[in-house]
């Protein structure tokens, strides 16, 4: 690469030479491939893609690590939760007069005893009326002992059966969970490695996206450089035909041609003129498809820098390991490592789980020092395991579908690769014909050559006819036009050839 090329395409990069003095934009293949690669949407979904398997990568990672999480609630029920039934409820509450009433007859028969006492004591001739009066004292102070007695254990009744009451008809709960995987069947293991497989995927799917814009650019570049070749080439037969033509015309004035031959002559023109008017459009469609391909508007008026065309046959290319750096073969290896690691997973589904959690939790009402109306809690920590135990062979069956798939992925990349294979032969192959095609339209490109000198040079001396020199134009003009498209093909042969082996690369 010369020292002119390489400040044009440092200046194009920066911006400074977006277009030329009379406003015509001067584009490079370096540069309309970085163009094309820039302004590409689908890359551009490609890249994001690439972006999206990081992160899932990313998040596949923290399932190594311990989880925190927050729960909270609150729940209205119509009725509380009670812990005595209504009749235990009633017998507390009256507690007091229950045992009131049984004391009560208790004093009854102790009055019958103490007036029989009495009577005794008056047979006895003792004086009964102190006896009487101390006896009618000790009963009045009874029956007020028993009624503050029988009101007090009422009253605590009561207090116990409020303190049984639950009132949980507003709940508020909240705990604060750390769970940690312990054990999970190999699930996180397969999971992580998928997120790899999944992040290499998307790479080579950007790869073989950019592969195939830049292969669609240089396509569209060649052919730019092959009209822009051929209209010089049409310009310059153009300009042969018309001096052959004003030659005649003198000849004819002087009287050594007839208007005959000038007449073949004028023909000859047109056709020309026709030829160089088909080129001319030609290109210009050429150039809106490459500007379409670059970014451009298709009306931008743009030239090529033309790189100098191959004029002997190029060296062959190193077959070995033909298409392993395809990207769309990584891809299928991919897939077929995605397969493998889904099968494990399902695996796992068959194995033991183990999980480390603990936390913290709290309720209004709690229950840890009776039922309170009031926040409380306590700190946890526990041991989760899930043994798999019978499931009616639903993990067999999807492990070996999982199987099945895995099968057809490793034949559809076999597949590929033979095709691929194929492909790589048939590149190599357009490649030794574009040399072939080269070497001999050299051969014709010397013998048109040295045919129309001989036709020009006996056409001035008087020996040739007009359409001999034609005839040798013709063919002059024919062995040009298949020396460019033989150099082109040699261009894009060895395209082809890189995109078949994977090589085709910015």
């Amino acid at each position: 690469m010369n020292k002119r090329n390489v400040m044009f395409r440092w200046l194009f990069v920066l911006g400074v030479i977006p277009a030329m003095a009379q406003g015509v934009q001067v584009l490079t293949l370096d540069s309309c491939r970085a163009m094309a690669l820039r302004q590409n949407k689908q890359l551009s979904i490609a890249k994001l893609k690439q972006d999206m398997a990081h992160n899932v990568k990313r998040s596949a990672r923290t399932k190594y690590l311990p989880h925190l999480s927050a729960i909270g609630t609150y729940q209205w029920t119509s009725e509380e939760i009670s812990l005595l039934n209504d009749q235990q409820k009633t017998s507390l509450s009256n507690l007091g007069t229950t045992a009131a009433n049984s004391l009560q007859g208790m004093a009854g028969g102790l009055q019958t005893q103490l007036g029989q006492l009495g009577q005794l004591l008056g047979q006895a001739g003792l004086p009964m009326e102190a006896f009487q009066q101390m006896a009618g004292q000790m009963q009045q102070q009874f029956g007020q002992t028993l009624t503050n007695t029988a009101g007090m254990l009422n009253t605590e009744g009561q207090k116990i059966v409020d303190a049984f009451r639950t009132d949980t008809r507003n709940i508020f709960a909240g705990s604060i969970v750390v769970t940690q995987p312990v054990f999970l069947g190999g699930a996180l293991v397969a999971l992580n490695r998928m997120a790899d497989i999944n992040e290499q995927m998307q790479e080579h799917s950007a790869e073989a996206r950019q592969q195939l814009i830049i292969y669609s650019t240089d396509q569209a570049f060649w052919q730019v450089v092959s009209l822009r070749h051929k209209q010089r080439l049409a310009e310059s037969f153009l300009e042969v035909v018309k001096k052959l033509d004003s030659d005649v015309q003198k000849m004819i004035n002087e009287g050594v041609a007839t208007r005959s031959e000038g007449l073949g002559v004028s023909v000859k023109v047109n056709e020309a003129e026709m030829t160089l008017q088909k080129v001319n459009d030609g290109l210009v469609l050429s150039k809106m498809l490459l500007c379409k391909q670059v970014g451009l508007p298709v009306n931008t008026d743009i030239e090529v820098e033309e790189p100098t065309l191959p004029t002997t046959p190029t060296q062959p290319t190193s077959l070995s390991d033909a298409g392993s750096s395809r990207p769309e073969l990584k891809m299928l290896a991919d897939a077929v490592g995605i397969s493998q690691q889904a099968t494990n997973i399902l695996k796992a589904a068959n194995l033991p789980q183990v999980a480390l959690t603990g936390g913290y939790a709290i309720s209004n009402p709690n229950v840890l020092n009776g039922f309170e109306k009031k926040f409380g809690g306590f700190w946890n920590v526990g041991l989760l395991v899930r043994i798999p135990i019978w499931n009616w062979g639903d993990v067999a069956y999807k492990v070996r579908a999982s199987k099945n798939a895995t099968a057809i992925a490793n034949l559809e990349m076999d597949e590929a690769r033979d095709l691929i294979e194929l492909q790589v032969n048939q590149s190599t192959f357009k490649v030794d014909e574009a040399n072939k095609r080269l070497a001999m339209a050299q051969k014709s490109i010397e013998r048109a050559e040295e045919n129309l000198r001989v036709a020009n040079l006996g056409f001035q001396e008087g020996v040739i006819t007009t359409t001999v020199v034609m005839e040798a134009q013709t063919a002059w003009l024919q062995a040009q036009s298949q020396l460019i498209d033989a150099q082109i093909d040699v261009c894009l042969s060895q395209v082809d050839l890189q995109k078949a082996l994977g090589t085709l690369n910015p």
